[in-house]
């Protein structure tokens, strides 16, 4: 017999319908080929088997001893293959397995948050590791398997990585309900004198969007407080006479504080949210149920606001 290296597993498939079909004319038929290929299929079997395998006599085509004794393995190992090309259907309720996601805590508190009470609900047996998002590590954690997927921006997305559209944000005033000057008539001199709380992640900055959009007016404002994160907002707003500008999505249904548009003519421009993961888990049935999961949750998300 030659090194099994040197057998084309496709040949196996040709030898089964051989033996169930006993003829080279019926077996080219079912696999859609020439009779020409399969003898010469048939000849590269016998020469890897090192045996006839079909011999011809008066009632045709007759497998050898040799043949009908690999009648029942063969058939094991086409199924075995069949077994790894395709995998068992997934069924969410009975999964078992860790899956990570990087996010913000803006993510956190707007998409991940509902996703994983519904995964709770649907599969529980999934348990989910939420990891902070580092755009500088964010490709090579997606590469070595360390994060499966991250909720990110296109801008932010690292080359060669697949990617789905979530929703478009957009940014809105707020500050406590019985702010002295904070409602929809603030003017834009109201806004620069008021003092403004900042979100820097990277810590310690007082410039931002709003800022740069102000240049372009020609005017500036107090940002008398710089946090590193967008959960601690409501409370501080509560809590003080300072205002924020912060995604409308994060703020919505908070009905303790007062939401109104930027005045006229500041404008600031929204961001766009994206599910972004690596190709080796593109196929994976697992991995495709929890994408398609985040994707209806913010459907939901969106009929709300």
């Amino acid at each position: 017999m030659s090194d099994i290296r040197s057998l084309d597993l496709n040949l196996l498939r040709a030898l089964d319908i051989l033996l169930e079909e006993g003829s080279v004319t019926r077996t080219a038929e079912r696999l859609g080929v020439t009779q020409p290929a399969v003898s010469n299929m048939l000849t590269r079997l016998r020469e890897n088997l090192d045996d006839p395998l079909l011999v011809r006599t008066q009632r045709g085509m007759t497998p050898t001893t040799r043949a009908l004794d690999l009648v029942t393995p063969l058939k094991r190992i086409l199924c075995e293959i069949g077994t790894l090309c395709q995998p068992d259907a997934f069924d969410p309720a009975s999964a078992s397995f860790t899956a990570s996601i990087a996010a913000t805590d803006y993510a956190l508190q707007v998409v991940l948050k509902p996703f994983i009470a519904q995964l709770r609900q649907e599969a529980p047996g999934i348990t989910l590791a939420v990891h902070p998002l580092d755009d500088g590590r964010l490709q090579e954690q997606l590469e070595k398997g360390q994060i499966d997927m991250a909720v990110t921006t296109p801008e932010t997305c690292p080359p060669d990585m697949l990617s789905s559209p979530l929703f478009h944000e957009e940014y809105i005033c707020a500050a406590r309900k019985n702010h002295p000057t904070a409602n929809r008539k603030m003017t834009l001199d109201q806004y620069c004198e008021a003092g403004h709380i900042i979100v820097s992640y990277e810590g310690g900055r007082f410039c931002g969007a709003t800022d740069r959009q102000l240049e372009t007016l020609g005017r500036t404002r107090h940002v008398a407080l710089s946090v590193p994160n967008f959960l601690a907002l409501p409370d501080l707003l509560l809590k003080t006479d300072l205002i924020t500008m912060a995604p409308r999505k994060l703020l919505h249904g908070r009905k303790d504080l007062a939401l109104f548009s930027p005045p006229s003519p500041l404008t600031v421009p929204g961001f766009d949210n994206i599910l972004v993961w690596h190709c080796r888990t593109g196929s994976d049935p697992r991995y495709q149920w929890l994408r398609s999961k985040v994707t209806d949750i913010i459907k939901c998300v969106l009929e709300r606001s």
